[in-house]
């Protein structure tokens, strides 16, 4: 008989309410969308103000000079209406659904109203297509992206914890978009950063300056090597990446 599968258990703790918008990476292949949230909270001069844990999945303790960290946290500063999540945990497109939906009974008891993810995805593409693309509900279109450039994804399907995103942003008042550019087997792909952030900052206008990124990406080139490597060790247990442009 085989063993019970174990029950998935995310929770959220934060110490104050968090901002109307929040802006989010996970740990997926290229590592793209975690580079650009992780360079935003170092040159934002974000505090760390909660974290989420996680139960029933392999666990991670991420640590720097000696002194661990809790893999998945949130960010933000009085000043700025902007909360930041940084996700090292790598969730696998079978627990997406737990762990969104845990984000998202936080965000909308808070009164989140909207949720913006930045991601890469592996798929075939030429030199055009390195730009950041969006797949958006109606409501975060109209209000953010009407007088941008970031042009809509044109086909495909989101899965995962994405997918679950936008899901509840179809069934609820809270706008959604997952921000998304082709990213390739290095890691991190700064360059796909760097398009995200350069999105990022057309949409919010947070005047980042992006110079810092070459050297910061290669103070974490080896961390973040490391962690993919565990992703692709973990590949078989979630399903494959299947948006198309």
């Amino acid at each position: 008989m085989a063993a019970p599968r174990p029950t998935l258990d995310f929770r959220v703790s934060h110490e104050t309410d968090p901002s109307e918008t929040l802006l989010a990476g996970f740990s997926t292949f290229g590592l793209a969308g975690l580079t650009a949230v992780d360079y935003l909270v170092d040159h934002l001069e974000l505090e760390e103000r909660g974290h989420i844990t996680a139960e029933g999945l392999p666990a991670i303790t991420p640590f720097e000079n000696g002194r661990p960290r809790h893999h998945t946290r949130l960010f933000s500063r009085s000043d700025l209406d902007l909360t930041v999540l940084v996700s090292e945990l790598f969730v696998p497109a079978t627990a997406g659904k737990s762990f969104s939906d845990a984000i998202l009974d936080w965000t909308e008891a808070a009164g989140v109203e909207e949720v913006a993810v930045l991601s890469g995805v592996p798929v075939p593409h030429g030199p055009a297509q390195h730009r950041t693309f969006y797949i958006a509900t109606d409501d975060y279109r109209e209000s953010r992206l009407a007088d941008t450039e970031v042009p809509p994804m044109g086909n495909g399907f989101l899965d995962g914890t994405n997918a679950a995103f936008v899901e509840r942003g179809l069934s609820s008042s809270l706008g959604v978009c997952v921000y998304v550019t082709p990213v390739h087997a290095q890691v991190p792909d700064v360059e796909a950063a760097l398009r995200l952030l350069d999105a990022v900052d057309e949409v919010y206008g947070l005047g980042i300056d992006t110079g810092p990124l070459e050297a910061f990406a290669e103070r974490v080139q080896q961390y973040y090597g490391e962690l993919a490597d565990r992703i692709e060790a973990r590949e078989g247990d979630t399903a494959e990446d299947r948006m198309y442009m």
